[in-house]
């Protein structure tokens, strides 16, 4: 049983993931199928809580029953059919499909890491509910609501994606290094600073997509100090206005994204595996910033991310990085520094 189970998470994953399949293939065996498993875990999450369609009540009570069953709280699995069949992504659909698969998924691993596991689907799912709740159900051309803190902003980054650095720092620790007790908290803050990262990268790269469903994840706040309110994120002859506060994010992003290179510096050297996960998104992420400074990113049209092609040149030049000394470091530097 638990063949067919990782063969077809394994199948799931390529399908849903553009980005992270590659990233999981360098991970080492002993952490792969956890981490893979909690990105599936998330996703299902994600995508009911980020379906166009149904009652803000009817996903958020989806959502609950969905994480109960996985917490072990209870049995009773909602039927994700009538969900599956309104995705306009058919992985996403084919993933809802197959929950039961993905749930029964815990069942290969020890208490350990089954609880490293739902300990972080729990934050997510959390962080999730708090969006329906403060968002309502993602309907385009609704009307636009927005977080009001910085506070806010910080927060939902944490949950969505800086507790997946926690859990990813206390897999590495438990199955493929040690620190002193100092070191493993500086290394587990750092693990968060890592995933904000990522998610600050997210918001700053989807605000057109986020405002066309009524979010805006933008503080009000911030906003009103640049004489802007949320709707006028959606005129692109606002960028002006908007590219100094814009900015201000993609340094904060930059400096996560610091964090996240002196956590690749505190893996050891034989971890190679291990560095190059961790390696192949912060060269991404580096590299989107960059398009991101450039671009105006509320014209809709204008789509900015990093191609599949530009991912294979990172992936072919990491690995040359890892077998050469000194490699890794120069090629972080050069990517900061150039974004290419």
């Amino acid at each position: 049983m638990p063949v067919l189970i990782n063969t077809k998470i394994d199948a799931l994953l390529e399908a849903t993931s553009r980005s992270f399949y590659p990233t999981l293939k360098y991970l080492p065996k002993k952490i792969r199928g956890q981490i893979g498993l909690l990105y599936l875990l998330a996703r299902v999450a994600d995508t009911i809580a980020d379906s166009k369609h149904g009652e803000t009540e009817i996903l958020a009570k989806l959502l609950s029953d969905y994480n109960d069953v996985a917490q072990g709280k209870s049995t009773i699995l909602p039927d994700f059919n009538q969900l599956a069949e309104i995705q306009e992504n058919e992985n996403e659909a084919e993933l809802l499909r197959n929950v039961k698969d993905v749930v029964d998924g815990l069942s290969v691993y020890d208490d350990d890491d089954k609880n490293r596991i739902l300990e972080c689907l729990d934050i997510i799912v959390g962080g999730q509910l708090l969006d329906l709740e403060r968002f309502g159900t993602a309907k385009e051309g609704g009307e636009i609501s927005a977080l009001s803190s910085e506070d806010e902003l910080d927060d939902y980054a944490f949950r969505v994606a800086g507790c997946v650095g926690v859990f990813w720092s206390k897999m590495s620790l438990a199955h493929l290094m040690s620190l002193s007790s100092e070191k493993e908290k500086q290394f587990i803050e750092k693990g968060i600073r890592f995933g904000k990262a990522l998610q600050m990268i997210n918001i700053l790269r989807d605000i057109p997509e986020d405002l066309r469903f009524g979010r805006c994840y933008i503080p009000e706040k911030s906003l009103s100090e640049h004489d802007l309110v949320p709707n006028d994120l959606m005129d692109s002859t606002n960028i002006d206005s908007f590219r100094p506060l814009y900015d201000s994010y993609l340094d904060l992003t930059n400096e996560h994204l610091a964090a996240a290179v002196e956590y690749i510096r505190m893996l050891p050297e034989k971890q190679f595996r291990l560095k190059a996960s961790c390696m192949l998104p912060v060269l991404i992420g580096q590299r989107t910033v960059t398009l991101l400074r450039s671009g105006n990113i509320l014209n809709s049209e204008e789509r900015i991310k990093v191609t599949r092609n530009e991912i294979k040149s990172y992936a072919r030049k990491l690995l040359r990085a890892l077998f050469i000394p000194g490699g890794v470091r120069r090629l972080l530097e050069k990517n900061k520094d150039t974004g290419a």
